[in-house]
């Protein structure tokens, strides 16, 4: 029989990014035996060249400009505070050579690098994401190759030739630091096959496309993040930071208070606190022109995300009194039926009450199965009672206690979380990790183990079984 196999064309997005590839590989090749100085040194230089303040100033004013998302006052915040905390997060540590030593196993672990990196950079983020990912694959000898999306690739482009400059002044290749300039899916998707890891941080989609890709992935789930305020907690307080949380940088991050919850005894109390800090509480047919706006064709309206308050209220078709910030809808409901119960990515928080906090985290649990299992809770208590019991009944990654949920969960200098803008969220938000992913997930680690001392010995039945000796027949 003739041979009927024919042999399908390249694509010409495939044969772009594998001439990426190839440049990323041989500029990655030249640092493969950096020591830590040269490799430090390569994450101070990048980090400066775009966090001081002239460059600062220019990038978060151009990303607004570009991509017309969020604001210049968050934007400005991460890309010269958040770099830098970043930067001091791992400056530290140890990334060549011995990273452990296991005396008691006998075990030592060497650090080696992984390779190319591709990483996804979101439009509600793309001043500081491209940096942090670059220096997290950095400190692990590795190159990376930025997938922009289209709405923000001018300014993924100037944050990166600020970074590539900077390596060649510290005698380093620029090709560590690539970027797709004219970003599609179908270039992000021929990286994230020709790359060695995956770093995903962008939509539900890009995400799932990244684990099914065929290249080890490290992605993140949906936010929607729940936070609590119980009777314990100082309510001024928590009603400061749960505006701060909400109104920062227009709701861009995911992290930002999706739905409060708010015990009995202080909801009256806490309301008007909320309000106080300029929140603005809808009426039932307000909080239906709202919903018709953003849940109108059955998913979020995009031109929603990242808005400021009286711009989604104008576009909704009522009026927003002068002074309020952040929108809140009062809700009972979760799933498909109640819209406002998911992700929203914008100054508007659902509302909801509950009887008491084993309420507040029976609420937490249904609000979360629709949207953000694994994710992000916080709570304003000052019960460790109350706390643990938020923390052992929900199924999250992270709890935020009395902090402004989304400048914290991702590390802030208040607290101890790792400095990053990609948050595993384990088995329930459907990725491999639960913690703040760092450096340290973009290595490969060679473990060496020599003969323990005094080989070990398995104990007597008695000692390993126990008592349930006498209960198997």
């Amino acid at each position: 029989m003739p041979d009927t196999h024919v042999e399908r064309p390249i694509s010409e997005a495939a044969l772009e990014v594998q001439a990426l590839v190839k440049r990323s590989r041989a500029a990655q090749a030249q640092i493969e035996n950096y020591t830590q100085q040269q490799v430090d040194d390569m994450l101070r230089a990048v980090v400066y060249a775009v966090a001081r303040a002239d460059r600062a100033e220019k990038i978060a004013k151009f990303a607004v400009e570009e991509t017309q998302l969020g604001n210049y006052d968050g934007k400005h915040l991460k890309i010269f505070r958040k770099t830098r905390a970043a930067l001091m997060d791992i400056i530290d540590d140890k990334s060549v050579g011995v990273l452990e030593e296991d005396k008691a196993r006998n075990i030592v672990k060497i650090a080696k690098p992984i390779g190319v990196i591709g990483a996804l950079v979101p439009s509600t983020n793309p001043e500081a994401t491209p940096v942090i990912k670059t220096i997290f694959a950095l400190k692990g000898r590795n190159s990376i190759i930025l997938a922009p999306h289209p709405r923000s690739k001018l300014t993924n482009k100037m944050v990166c030739d600020f970074m590539r400059d900077a390596l060649v002044a510290v005698g380093a290749p620029a090709d560590l630091i690539i970027t797709i300039d004219t970003p599609s899916m179908d270039k992000t998707s021929e990286l994230m096959k020709q790359c060695d890891r995956i770093l995903a941080t962008g939509g539900s989609p890009m995400v799932k496309a990244a684990y099914s890709s065929g290249t080890p992935a490290l992605g993140v789930g949906v936010g929607n993040a729940v936070v609590t305020v119980d009777e314990t907690a100082d309510l001024k307080d928590a009603a400061t930071k749960i505006r701060i949380s909400k109104t920062f940088d227009n709701a861009a991050s995911c992290s930002a208070d999706n739905a409060v919850v708010l015990v009995d005894k202080i909801y009256d109390e806490m309301l008007n606190n909320l309000q106080a800090e300029g929140g603005y509480v809808l009426n039932p047919e307000e909080k239906k022109k709202l919903q018709n706006l953003m849940f109108g064709e059955g998913h979020l309206n995009a031109n929603m995300v990242a808005q400021s308050a009286a711009k989604i209220a104008e576009m909704a078709g009522f009026n927003l009194p002068a002074g309020k910030v952040f929108l809140i809808v009062p809700e009972t409901g979760w799933g498909p039926d109640s819209p406002f119960s998911g992700e929203k990515l914008s100054v508007v928080m659902a509302l909801y009450r509950a009887k008491d906090i084993d309420d507040a985290v029976r609420i937490t649990n249904n609000i979360q199965s629709y949207q953000g299992q694994g994710h992000s809770c916080g709570i304003y208590s000052n019960s460790d009672a109350n706390i643990n019991k938020l923390a052992n009944g929900t199924k999250t990654s992270r709890i935020m206690v009395n902090q402004p949920q989304a400048p914290s969960n991702s590390g802030n200098l208040w607290n101890g979380m790792r400095q990053t803008f990609s948050l595993g969220c384990g088995s329930w938000g459907g990725n491999s990790v639960n913690h703040n992913i760092s450096w340290r997930d973009l290595i490969n680690e060679t473990w060496i183990s020599r003969p323990l001392a005094k080989t070990k010995e398995i104990p007597s039945d008695e000692a390993l079984f126990g008592s349930v000796i006498g209960k198997i027949k």
